[in-house]
């Protein structure tokens, strides 16, 4: 016969406490005094006692669990940030379930739904879409949403990004200083807000100086497209001197391109510029210039929003975070440049 399962009634009474005081020790946040909490947990280690989290959750209608949902692990930077956030809400005390979705709202949608019949607290997206009808379902399950680095048109959902716009504009400034005149950009994804933001600023950055950019393509976020666009903008005699590239994930496919299979030295022939300084941005295969997303700031802000939106202590808001232009070697250097 199978061995009764320990309560937190049977560490109650051996603990000589109430069952409303274990209760409080093994719920993040609740009020206890050191003296119980040592005794409380030395007791059910004990008797090998864990506590019913979903029974817990069926009582308090607070599962202490959060959604993560992610649609573009192949970016470098997503995995560090999805580390992060998750470390950030695990130390305020809620779980972390992690769902894997595409940038289509067709894909989206079914995790969505699952995620609200698993009466998540809150959801944090990264680099997900939202449609109207997925804000309409979340809405009315009351459950907040934070869309990480990913902004839309909707005042029911808060956001938290890196200053897109300003980004890009610091990029044209960048280039225009360093005496480039025949300068790209290859595109962050058009469909995403990120992209179109930082093809926004850096656009407006080079019209405020009478350049206008030889060609703005799409590079959908993704190195193969990258790569292609390379070949294309890079393979005639009036190629240009400089090319802005949306994140560091194609900058890289567009540099390996240039130099390994186009014959190009980066900077001297063609200065490239990213945006996101993922880890591999400072090695020195790469050395790239790139704006830096400030990670650590935007997943603090993101679980704050969070937690405040849960608490009922804010409604929505827009976040918005300035990153630094990083200067290293795969750009030329313009004398006395100030960011």
């Amino acid at each position: 016969m199978a061995e009764r399962k320990i309560t937190s009634l049977d560490v109650a009474r051996k603990a000589g406490v109430s069952q409303s005081a274990v209760s409080r020790v093994f719920t993040p946040g609740a009020s206890a005094s050191p003296k119980t909490i040592e005794k409380v947990r030395r007791i059910a280690d004990e008797l090998g006692y864990r506590p019913n989290t979903l029974a817990r959750a069926m009582v308090t209608g607070k599962s202490r669990i959060i959604g993560l949902v992610v649609a573009y692990l192949d970016n470098q930077f997503y995995p560090v940030a999805l580390e992060r956030l998750s470390r950030a809400l695990q130390a305020r005390g809620y779980h972390v379930l992690i769902f894997l979705a595409a940038n289509s709202t067709d894909d989206v949608g079914p995790v969505m739904e699952e995620l609200v019949d698993y009466k998540v607290d809150g959801i944090v997206t990264a680099s997900v879409a939202m449609t109207n009808s997925l804000a309409n379902l979340c809405e009315t399950a009351g459950i907040p949403v934070v869309m990480f680095n990913r902004g839309q048109d909707d005042d029911r959902l808060s956001e938290v990004t890196s200053d897109n716009v300003a980004g890009g504009r610091n990029v044209a400034n960048f280039l225009v200083a360093g005496g480039h005149k025949q300068i790209a950009h290859i595109a962050g994804w058009q469909k995403a807000s990120t992209g179109r933001d930082r093809a926004r600023g850096f656009i407006d950055g080079l019209l405020g100086q009478g350049i206008e950019p030889v060609a703005v393509v799409d590079g959908a976020y993704d190195r193969d497209t990258a790569a292609a666009l390379t070949r294309e903008l890079f393979g005639k005699p009036d190629h240009p001197d400089a090319v802005f590239v949306g994140n560091d994930h194609m900058a890289f496919a567009v540099m390996d391109t240039l130099r390994f299979e186009l014959g190009f030295s980066v900077p001297e022939d063609v200065s490239v510029v990213g945006y996101d300084d993922v880890p591999i941005a400072c090695w020195p295969a790469y050395d790239l210039t790139t704006i830096r997303q400030p990670v650590n700031r935007m997943v603090e802000a993101t679980v704050e929003t969070l937690i405040d939106r849960i608490e009922g202590a804010q409604g929505p808001r827009q976040t918005l975070i300035p990153g630094p232009l990083i200067i290293r070697g795969s750009a030329r250097k313009p004398k006395g440049f100030s960011t």
